[in-house]
């Protein structure tokens, strides 16, 4: 199996309201696989998103190298690392982060443009992938005329619009009921197989834990595998 993205000797710490030096994470090493789902599972405050946000560059360690299809992206700055993120990454949160003056297609089409391509092209691109995540009947609709679940799978589409390596998510279910839960995992596990999607995943949920391919679990700041 083919290793996408590695973690090595991970350091975080942050100072808290006393000045004090609260260290988050402690050497953490662990390996993406390419084409399987990645879980991080740990309790609350133990450094789930902060690992996440290190891992998809949307944060910096205090030490330590997310090495990313032979580059540690972590020498990448400013532009550069905006580009590499941009055609590499895919990124959902809990809140989707949809703008309310765009439709689901407009939304989705963004990151597409802002990777150079046309608004013809973008739209025809969005389109393809809003259908491949069941929302070809939704293309022209505003955010607020959507369903949370709806939503969510707007932010998906998103998040896969440029085809992105590995898509990371950090409790992109928190914020829906179960249904709409059980639907984003059945999502999920679409992708990974019929498209060979890689995903590294924070969550709490249980359901979504027992899909996971890979569980790392974050204890004391340090990496376990389950």
């Amino acid at each position: 199996m083919k290793v996408l993205l590695e973690a090595k000797n991970i350091y975080k710490s942050f100072r808290n309201n006393s000045s004090n030096i609260l260290e988050v994470l402690k050497n953490v090493n662990l390996s993406v696989l390419e084409n399987k789902i990645s879980i991080i599972v740990g309790a609350s405050g133990s450094g789930k998103s902060t690992l996440l946000h290190i891992l998809s560059g949307l944060d910096e360690p205090d030490s330590g190298e997310v090495i990313f299809m032979g580059n540690n992206i972590h020498k990448f700055k400013g532009d550069e690392l905006s580009y590499f993120r941009n055609k590499n990454i895919g990124f959902v949160f809990q809140f989707h982060h949809l703008l309310p003056e765009f439709t689901a297609v407009e939304n989705v089409a963004i990151p597409y443009m802002v990777d150079g391509k046309n608004l013809k092209k973008a739209l025809k691109r969005s389109e393809e992938v809003l259908n491949l995540v069941g929302m070809s009947d939704r293309l022209n609709h505003k955010p607020a005329e959507l369903s949370g679940g709806e939503q969510q799978r707007v932010a998906i589409a998103r998040a896969m619009v440029n085809d992105p390596k590995v898509i990371f998510a950090d409790e992109p279910t928190g914020n829906l009921d179960s249904k709409n839960s059980e639907s984003i995992h059945e999502l999920f596990l679409k992708l990974r197989d019929e498209l060979g999607k890689t995903f590294v995943i924070v969550t709490h949920n249980t359901q979504l834990i027992q899909l996971a391919d890979i569980i790392f679990e974050i204890k004391d700041g340090m990496i376990q595998n389950v």
